[in-house]
């Protein structure tokens, strides 16, 4: 897709332009996506235009929500985040597009999804991404500062699962319809709820931030 167009598809997600090192890498991946696309399901969503603004402008406004700042991050140690039930990659690989610098886990238990993770993440280029194919009640690693959850199948029963991959003061970012926000807000008392953000562009959809108590502050 042309980066042009793709600028302007963008523009009501976000508060600063995205650079043309970035517009170039999501033009790839949308080429990417339609063509796996027509192998195996890893959206719905087929028309270009539509997964413009339906994955890349969501996505990438929870990215400019969680990451004030684009391009590397200036800490010692990069943050961490782990997405879960990742699929096509949203909204993981387009924050690791906005934030150059953090740490990256896709969980998708589904191989062959798991395989355009990968295809995509070589295509691109990206450093410090990794895929684990299995399901995320099986990932035994550091709990993370950043875990996010976008569009998954039996909401309630994985968010717990997510909420576990937290690290204390770390933050849970969810994508969801609004109807499911209190639900969240009801299952995970020990987070700290911001006032959830509507998405541009949608009606129903939010971004939600939870924040995991800190016991040793």
């Amino acid at each position: 897709m042309d980066t042009g167009r793709l600028s302007d598809l963008l523009q009501p997600f976000l508060q600063n332009p995205l650079a043309p090192e970035q517009l170039n890498c999501i033009s790839i991946y949308i080429d990417l996506l339609s063509r796996w696309n027509r192998r195996i399901n890893l959206t719905a969503v087929r028309e270009p235009e539509a997964m413009v603004t339906r994955h890349f402008g969501e996505s990438l406004f929870a990215a400019q929500q969680l990451f004030a700042m684009t391009g590397t991050h200036s800490a010692a140690i990069p943050p961490s985040v782990v997405d879960v039930g990742s699929g096509a990659g949203f909204p993981g690989v387009p924050i690791k597009l906005w934030a150059s610098g953090i740490r990256l886990t896709l969980i998708e238990s589904n191989q062959k999804k798991a395989a355009f993770l990968r295809e995509v993440t070589r295509t691109l280029r990206l450093n410090d991404v990794d895929v684990f194919s299995r399901r995320a009640e099986d990932f035994q690693s550091d709990t993370a500062d950043l875990v996010t959850l976008r569009a998954v199948e039996k909401f309630e029963s994985v968010l717990p699962i997510a909420a576990r991959l937290v690290a204390p003061g770390g933050r849970l970012a969810l994508l969801v319809g609004e109807a499911q926000v209190k639900k969240a807000q009801h299952a995970l008392a020990s987070f700290a709820w911001d006032t959830p953000l509507t998405i541009p562009e949608s009606l129903s959809r939010v971004l939600a931030i939870g924040t995991l108590a800190n016991p040793s502050l």
